[in-house]
């Protein structure tokens, strides 16, 4: 059974809850939405196919606790689930990465969903998938990617609206280089929301590219 993997990676998780933590990536080729700020269209093609054993070999090679599973889209590939499945059983700490518009109820339940819910200035908010939230575990969480006001005001509206905090943390996170992180900051804290504000922590570190 084999995937098409873009690359494989040893590296600290950048992002959600995780952040710091020592993680392997394997990133999947391939994704169906185009969203405007994407920082991994180096992956909607390439990479190549690998055996899920092949997979398992070179994850277990780094030595690392944690994996995350992103792309691209990973579940864009029917046999993500399989790999998921393989990477708890073999009792890794395992999350994928999603961006919300394909079905997340086929993932293993041991696996923490990252769901990207799209904004408006994404031009992919109308494939926002909103079924995926009834599927949603407290271990899984929900990402905006703001990219300015209006985005904001969007995602605190949703916030509301769905009552997302009362299913699993929310996390917002500036467009890198497209909005200031300090005034999505400021936003936050002046609406008092009960989100986790990030930002990129591998861009800081290492800057925009691939293998971090």
């Amino acid at each position: 059974m084999a995937l098409k993997i873009y690359e494989i990676f040893h590296s600290l998780q950048g992002e959600t809850s995780r952040i710091g933590l020592p993680t392997v990536f394997v990133r999947l080729t391939g994704c169906p939405m185009r969203c405007t700020y994407c920082d991994t269209a180096y992956a909607f093609s390439g990479g190549s196919n690998m055996e899920i054993a092949e997979i398992m070999q070179q994850v277990a090679s780094y030595g690392a606790h944690y994996v995350t599973v992103t792309g691209g889209e990973p579940l864009a590939q029917r046999e993500c689930r399989d790999l998921l499945k393989a990477l708890c059983d073999a009792d890794y700490d395992v999350s994928i990465e999603t961006g919300g518009a394909m079905d997340i109820s086929i993932v293993d339940p041991r696996v923490s969903v990252i769901l990207d819910i799209k904004t408006p200035a994404s031009s992919e908010c109308e494939n926002n998938l909103w079924t995926n939230l009834a599927h949603l575990k407290a271990a899984d969480e929900i990402k905006f990617v703001i990219c300015n006001r209006a985005d904001y005001d969007w995602a605190k509206q949703k916030l509301t609206e769905l009552q997302l905090v009362k299913k699993c943390p929310v996390l917002f996170s500036p467009s890198h280089q497209e909005l200031n992180a300090s005034d999505l900051a400021a936003w936050v804290l002046e609406d008092k929301l009960p989100v986790r504000m990030q930002v990129q922590l591998h861009k800081v570190l290492w800057g925009e590219k691939p293998g971090v």
